[in-house]
């Protein structure tokens, strides 16, 4: 599905080149579950805008399904990321005034849906989640696992070709945490989601299949997992 090959990222300013990125090189196959490693600092952050078509200015070349997007317009990248990526963050980035609804609802209203066409697609991914009867709710209503699942929702609603997952538990207790990463895993195993989750925490490796450790900017191991 991804190949990344020699690629380099570098963040340049007036006085100095900063190598962020050192040559990364890997492939994500269909179906897989994948947990990306590393220190505050390492180039996680970079590496995960790069796989989500956020940040295009790199060296080297970033195929998806077998090809580059590299001459995409920025209009049209928009739209295939918002297809074809789904985003999961730490800090949940729900709108605090709309409803699970609305929240879940939005990126469909991005696509094209019409109100009318959207409230079986939210409520089936509302069920998919576990929160069934709380589509009336706001965020501030719900726990902190319950706002990850709201979340974990929303960017699953259109059918996305695979979901980053950036500390999806660093904000959450234990128990919570392992809620949420059983969740991951089912959606991998009973959807053959492809999912690329980013931690810190050895925990979450636990569920994933492979693991690629990044430092400095470059990859330092990539291994296969036994789950």
């Amino acid at each position: 599905m991804i190949d990344l090959v020699h690629i380099d990222k570098y963040y340049k300013n007036e006085e100095e080149s900063l190598h962020v990125l050192k040559d990364i090189n890997f492939h994500v196959k269909v179906g897989e579950m994948i947990a990306i490693m590393g220190p505050s600092g390492s180039g996680k952050s970079t590496l995960i805008n790069l796989l989500g078509f956020i940040d295009r200015k790199f060296n080297g070349n970033y195929l998806f399904e077998g090809k580059s997007l590299d001459s995409t317009s920025d209009e049209k990248l928009s739209k295939i990321r918002n297809q074809v990526v789904g985003f999961v963050f730490q800090n949940f980035s729900l709108i605090e005034n709309n409803t699970v609804f609305e929240n879940v609802e939005l990126p469909l209203l991005y696509g094209g849906f019409s109100p009318s066409e959207t409230k079986e697609i939210v409520l089936g991914a509302l069920r998919r989640v576990g929160l069934c009867g709380k589509e009336k709710k706001y965020p501030k209503q719900l726990s902190g696992g319950q706002q990850q699942r709201v979340a974990i929702a929303r960017a699953l609603i259109n059918k996305p070709k695979f979901l980053i997952a950036d500390e999806p538990t660093g904000a959450l207790d234990t128990h919570t945490s392992e809620e949420i990463l059983q969740l991951f895993k089912d959606l991998n195993e009973k959807d053959r989601a492809t999912i690329i989750l980013v931690t810190h925490d050895p925990e979450v490796v636990l569920y994933c299949h492979r693991l690629i450790q990044i430092r400095d900017g470059a990859i330092i191991e990539d291994k296969e997992l036994d789950r």
